[in-house]
């Protein structure tokens, strides 16, 4: 996903009202999330919505966090990836992120 780019936020927000599953896959890549968020899409359209907005959030919030400096203190709950957490910002092995 492009960093500041506000349209492919909104592309990003509309593949995943019409299915989460891909939208979690855009932003946490095959990991433990998508594997929850399909688990969760085939046991209702609607859980797998929430868990997916709920990673689009952290992703969001993290990556704007980020830019202004600020490194979150934890890990949020239930989001496995490390792309999500870091708000997909890399570090490059020179900036100490606690918790991470």
């Amino acid at each position: 996903m492009a960093a500041g780019n506000p349209i492919s936020a909104v592309l990003l927000i509309i593949i995943t009202v019409l299915l989460p599953p891909v939208g979690v896959y855009m932003i946490a890549g095959c990991h433990a999330d998508l594997l929850v968020n399909i688990c969760l899409t085939c046991l209702g359209y609607f859980p797998g919505h929430i868990h997916a907005f709920y990673l689009e959030y952290v992703y969001f919030d993290r990556r704007d966090k980020g830019r202004l400096g600020q490194v979150a203190a934890k890990r949020a709950p239930g989001v496995y990836s490390d792309n999500v957490q870091r708000g997909g910002l890399t570090t490059y092995g020179t900036v100490a992120v606690d918790g991470m």
